[in-house]
């Protein structure tokens, strides 16, 4: 299937969908429809067919893309400085704050568990507008870090690093989110 910019596109894997920005040498670009640019493969895609019999006849674009224009934005607002320091939220990925026993869990599905809810408050904190978020993941065997990392690194509009060792000791990660103005 060959993607390009314009295409109407969700992810098979996740429930993201988006638009093509750039397609290159089997990566795609897509900006989410929460506004959020990120890469795959083209095989991670699946094109989102659009009938053109579905619009009426007298179907005016023009109109449509009138209404579609938002006014400018302001161009920097100032950060009141308690708001600069706002400590972080904190998402605890301890299976045993998840859910009320783990017993009948297989690794597999307590890690699948751990993931959606990282998931599930990433997505919260992109919506609020929320700029950190620390993940308590535990030491442990670094199973579910490196599983975090790899889904964390699959973004392109935050980074991620050790959170505070004072605070965490080496069992948590901190998340920037890079705000979209």
């Amino acid at each position: 299937m060959e993607l390009k910019k314009g295409d109407k596109v969700a992810v098979l894997d996740d429930v993201l969908e988006g638009t093509v920005t750039k397609a290159e040498g089997g990566i795609v670009y897509i900006e989410t429809t929460d506004g959020f640019e990120m890469q795959f493969t083209e095989d991670e895609l699946v094109k989102i067919e659009t009938p053109i019999d579905v619009l009426p006849e007298d179907f005016d674009f023009d109109e449509v893309l009138k209404e579609k224009k938002l006014p400018p934005k302001p161009k920097s607002q100032r950060i009141k400085p308690k708001e600069r320091n706002l400590p972080p939220m904190e998402v605890d990925l301890h299976i045993e704050k998840l859910t009320r026993s783990s017993r009948g869990l297989s690794n597999y599905d307590m890690l699948n568990l751990q993931m959606e809810t990282a998931k599930r408050q990433l997505e919260f904190a992109m919506s609020k507008r929320i700029q950190k978020v620390v993940f308590i993941h535990g030491v442990g065997e670094g199973v579910l870090k490196a599983e975090l990392d790899f889904f964390l690194g699959r973004y392109d509009n935050l980074k991620f690093y050790d959170a505070d060792y004072q605070k965490y000791g080496l069992g948590a990660t901190e998340v920037y989110i890079f705000q979209s103005t």
